[in-house]
């Protein structure tokens, strides 16, 4: 490497290095902006239901440390109920939504047949299907099916909009070498499709969280942070649904983190991004 070369490399690790430490104390600054004006509406409105930030921080250490006294679970158990509710809906949501997508994106046929199906059901939101779901699918399962509903959709529209996007001259080069349909899609659709399926997850998890919460607030059985959040609302133990909250934000950030992350790296060795 030449000495300019190393001169250039030099200044722009220094200008990312700097923009991210801008960044992180822009971000740092922003949560203690929130934090402050939290306390200080709490300590003006002065009332039971609106607790400081410091009972809420204590209510959410206590949360995972102390079992619940009628309930006899941690935040701990609540969180693996909810994670277990959550995976298996987005699992089921992603396992119809991706053969359902490369069809409908791929063969006119099957989004002329199936496209008024979906454009039904696409404008109800999930919430509005939870009291049916909770009467046919049970307290378990029917906050899963609530989940699915609300990540299929995001998932659907973004592989059929993939599988738009693919080079016309990729398919037409597959062809011209004799590929089949099973090759075509697995070797040239279905890889040039995945970063827009990255997409459609990464809002499919903040749609999915929202989901559960509303579903367990209404009715689960094994608990659920949902579930907690209404019980200690319900018996007046108003720091702990903040802290409830707390958990499902602090989720919701971990998984759509790792959704993005993973998302930037197969867009760079797509040649995306």
């Amino acid at each position: 490497m030449s000495e300019n070369s190393r001169y250039f490399f030099g200044l722009f690790r220094k200008d990312q290095t700097r923009t991210l430490s801008v960044r992180l104390a822009i971000t740092a600054a922003s949560l203690i902006f929130f934090i402050v004006a939290w306390w200080v509406i709490a300590l003006w409105l002065d009332l039971a239901y609106v607790p400081t930030p410091d009972k809420v921080f204590t209510a959410f250490v206590n949360s995972f440390q102390i079992p619940d006294a009628n309930l006899g679970t941690t935040m701990w158990d609540n969180i693996g109920a909810s994670l277990e509710r959550f995976a298996i809906g987005f699992a089921l949501a992603f396992v119809l939504a991706l053969p359902i997508g490369l069809l409908m994106g791929y063969y006119r046929i099957a989004e002329w047949f199936l496209m008024p199906i979906v454009e039904i059901f696409r404008p109800i939101p999930p919430i509005a299907w939870v009291p049916v779901f909770l009467l046919i699918f049970s307290l378990f399962w029917g906050p899963i099916m609530v989940i699915l509903i609300g990540v299929f959709f995001p998932l659907l529209s973004n592989v059929i909009f993939g599988v738009r996007s693919v080079d016309r001259s990729l398919i037409d080069a597959a062809r011209t070498m004799g590929a089949k349909k099973t090759q075509l899609f697995s070797k040239v659709i279905l890889p040039s499709t995945v970063p827009y399926l990255m997409t459609g997850i990464t809002i499919g998890l903040g749609i999915g969280w929202m989901c559960i919460v509303a579903a367990e607030m209404i009715g689960a059985v094994g608990g659920g942070v949902g579930f907690y959040i209404s019980y200690t609302q319900g018996i007046g133990k108003f720091a702990y649904p903040y802290a409830g909250i707390v958990v499902i934000a602090i989720l919701g950030v971990l998984t759509v983190g790792a959704s993005r992350i993973i998302e930037k790296q197969l867009n760079r060795r797509m040649g995306i991004k």
